[in-house]
């Protein structure tokens, strides 16, 4: 994907989100008390300094929270008067303290720095600064000293530090400060923002524009729709109100104009086809609405389906059911017909938008209700009809889903009615999401409600191996727990049992992948102490287990090589993992595996830096076509058409050796894109075995209660069209890791790779002691 692209596995941030860090900071509201932003440029500067007087030891301009922990402190400070103070004690139940400051985001720029002096003592967590910009919609960026691993622990005298985030398009207010995990003393002083480098004060500012989204207001506090559960009939009902409400939503001009708050209409009619008491008056009653957004004006030049080149559209807009006046009614199916065949030619709609020189799905405009932390009935219906319109006409891979797309929607509005508390909403989104098989739509804000649940864990990094999860790295001094234990069952339930119970809150494109992410939660349970069932090489046993909270700074064992990015196992083979590959050092890297006779490229990790070109060019000798797309159509809602290939155009200096790309189950979204990528150098060969299957930009997407989620946004395909999505890469040879290969330290998918580089003359004892782990 091109160098700017956003992915779940890339996001750091969202690592650490995994951990239970930095949730609030990242997905919920913004934190009471912060300041409006309107405040001059000198009262602003006297803010950021902390010398503006306030009551005692309160920060004029500041909010945040606990605001217990918050101080201003006139003994200890960087420069002028005071500085303010994060103080936090060991008695805390709460993870973490904030100082927030909330402007609008009216800066005109690439991105926004905030620079500032912090002082820390007896810090033991993290502290450091973090800038967020909002959209409509929530959280469009994010980035903190802790997400690029620079937060400060211990005692520290005072230092500056800055940390920046991209000015995202549809950005509205920025947020900004410092935190405070777990306990100790930072002080903050002299902080500065600057755009593009420049003092904020001397920024080029816009004007936000006013919508139909900032000016109603009738259902801000609760979309007055009461609904505790449905039945199979009602539910039939407000699905087809679902479907013509998403289809007026992409077709009808005033909708697409942005003239309507879309979401207001569905609140406003749903009461009523609740109300139904028969499917002809449900009909009816939804006719008589639609018809009331108004008639379509006959378009000038009018969208078509078909193009100069047929052969360019992949699939086509699902709208075959407005024409089904069986089922719709005359009147309504006249109505949908006539919006369809008066749609003009759009390279823009309000709630939906193609990202600039890639042409996945952006929806900057939908709302996130970030007070409804318990939605009530309305928004959780809300929730539903919105995500499968989404999926209907946005998702380039909805000719994938398993089940009948229309039958989930009516079992899913089931589902949602009775949800009726945050945590079974959760609960419904999981199971909903992942019912669309694609690895990048989980409900990201909230990974943590997938079973189990619970804030401590096993010291392990568990890992499925011959289809049983396996123990492959412990924190040796906190478990009764040994490297290449199996799995049997936990505190008295059968593994299989548990595995079958959490797999529906499990969104993966393919089985290997929900299993990556089920053995990653399988530790998670009750903090103290829990019995496992193992098998050993001896035989199985019982063995009395503790659960604790993660240990800061221990990190599983990665799939790739531990040590250096480069490698050189002997004078004939290269090794390069990607990831911690930097694209500047691609350079070096090729001159020291120049003369070699092979180059492993270790892809089974997430590339820590986007490098399809920067190495890729070197790996080719003529121009190599090695992906294409398929695009949304603003258009045409809901069909996709094929971009033109993807080609490495070749540079000097070119590798010559052979290239072996090694992938697993890790290898996800970027990676994948990057294994197609080296996979068309002339004799490569990819070993290891099936990736997660989960290719193609990614497009957030806001759920009320302040949830979110993501799709992939373009179809990603090979150059002669076979797909990728759900398949993943595929091997040239297919080698898994083996039971007793994990409890030997052995790493069997190099091994393979060193063999096919070195051919079968080489000692069986070299090719091990090459791809030894340690």
């Amino acid at each position: 994907m091109p160098a700017r692209r956003l992915d779940t596995a890339r996001t750091d941030a969202l690592a650490m989100l995994r951990r239970g860090l930095l949730t609030a900071l990242l997905f919920s509201a913004p934190l009471p008390g912060a300041a409006d932003g309107d405040a001059s440029t000198t009262a602003l500067s006297a803010e950021l300094g902390f010398e503006a007087e306030g009551s005692g030891t309160t920060l004029t301009g500041w909010g945040g929270g606990p605001a217990e922990t918050l101080f201003r402190d006139k003994t200890i400070r960087h420069t002028g008067a005071a500085s303010a103070r994060i103080e936090r004690t060991g008695e805390r139940e709460d993870s973490y303290s904030s100082l927030t400051r909330a402007l609008p985001a009216t800066i005109v720029g690439s991105d926004v720095e905030l620079r500032g002096f912090l002082r820390t003592e007896g810090v033991e967590g993290a502290a450091g600064l973090w800038v967020r910009i909002d959209g409509h919609n929530g959280t469009l960026a994010f980035n903190s000293m802790l997400v690029e691993a620079r937060a400060l622990e211990g005692d520290h005298d005072w230092g500056l530090h800055a940390i920046s985030v991209p000015l995202a398009d549809g950005a509205r207010e920025l947020f900004f400060g410092a935190l405070l995990s777990g306990q100790g003393k930072v002080w903050v002083d002299d902080l500065a923002l600057f755009v593009d480098g420049k003092p904020i004060g001397e920024a080029v500012h816009r004007e936000i524009p006013t919508t139909v989204l900032d000016i109603e207001k009738e259902f801000e506090d609760g979309s007055l729709v009461e609904l505790a559960s449905l039945d199979h009939a009602r539910a039939r009902r407000v699905a087809m109100l679902a479907r013509v409400w998403g289809f007026l939503k992409y077709h009808h001009p005033r909708v697409t104009s942005g003239e309507s708050h879309w979401d207001y209409e569905l609140f406003r009619i749903l009461p009523q086809i609740l109300g139904a008491t028969s499917d002809e008056e449900s009909r009816e009653l939804i006719a008589a609405w639609a018809i009331s957004i108004g008639e379509p004006n006959p378009c000038g030049a009018c969208a078509s389906e078909s193009s100069d080149k047929p052969e360019d559209l992949y699939m086509p807009a699902p709208i075959g059911w407005i024409r089904d006046s069986s089922s719709l009614g005359a009147e309504l199916s006249g109505f949908l017909r006539r919006v369809h065949e008066n749609r003009p030619v759009s390279n823009d709609q309000f709630f939906v938008g193609l990202a600039p020189n890639v042409g996945n799905p952006v929806f900057d405009r939908e709302l996130a209700y970030r007070d409804q932390i318990a939605p009530d009935a309305g928004f959780r219906l809300l929730a539903v009809i919105r995500l499968w319109n989404i999926v209907q006409y946005w998702f380039p891979y909805r000719d994938l889903i398993d089940e009948g797309w229309d039958e989930v929607l009516i079992d899913e509005l089931q589902r949602f009615a009775a949800a009726t508390d945050a945590t079974r909403y959760k609960l419904a989104l999981l199971r909903f999401i992942a019912r669309i098989g694609d690895t990048h739509a989980n409900l990201w804000s909230s990974l943590d409600a997938r079973p189990p649940v619970a804030d401590c864990r096993w010291p392990v990094h568990l890992r499925f191996v011959s289809g049983q999860p396996m123990v492959v790295a412990t924190d040796t001094a906190r478990t009764r727990l040994d490297a290449g234990d199996l799995i049997l069952g936990i505190d008295g339930h059968p593994i299989e049992e548990l595995i079958a119970a959490w797999s529906p809150y499990y969104a993966a494109s393919n089985e290997v992948t929900r299993l990556r992410d089920i053995a990653h939660a399988m530790p998670r349970g009750p903090c103290g102490a829990s019995q496992v069932r193992v098998l050993r090489a001896s035989g199985a046993r019982d063995v009395r287990v503790k659960r604790v909270r993660p240990r800061r700074g221990w990190r599983p064992a990665a799939a790739d090589r531990p040590g250096r990015t480069f490698q050189r196992l002997s004078p004939e083979i290269a090794y390069l993992k990607l990831s911690s590959v930097k694209a500047a050092e691609v350079p070096a890297y090729l001159k020291r595996a120049a003369g070699t006779a092979g180059l492993v490229i270790d892809i089974r990790n997430y590339p820590s830096e986007f490098v399809v070109f920067a190495l890729g060019q070197h790996l080719v000798a003529e121009a190599t076509p090695f992906a294409r797309f398929t695009i949304g159509d603003l258009s045409n809602p809901g069909a996709f058409r094929w971009s033109d290939p993807v080609i490495l155009q070749p540079a000097a200096p070119r590798y010559e050796g052979r290239i072996a790309i090694l992938v697993d189950e890790t290898s996800l979204s970027q990676a994948e894109y990057t294994a197609m990528a080296f996979r068309s150098a002339p004799g490569a060969v990819v070993v290891g075995s099936q990736t997660a299957g989960a290719d193609g930009n990614v497009s957030p997407i806001a759920l009320p209660g302040g949830l979110r989620t993501m799709i992939s946004g373009i179809g990603v395909f090979y150059p002669d069209n076979r797909a990728t999505q759900r398949i993943g890469i595929v091997p040239d040879i297919v080698v898994r890791p083996t039971i007793e290969g994990v409890r030997q330290n052995r790493d069997e998918v190099l091994e393979s790779a060193l063999r096919e580089l070195l051919g079968s003359d080489v000692d069986e004892a070299a090719i091990r002691r090459m791809a030894r782990r340690d």
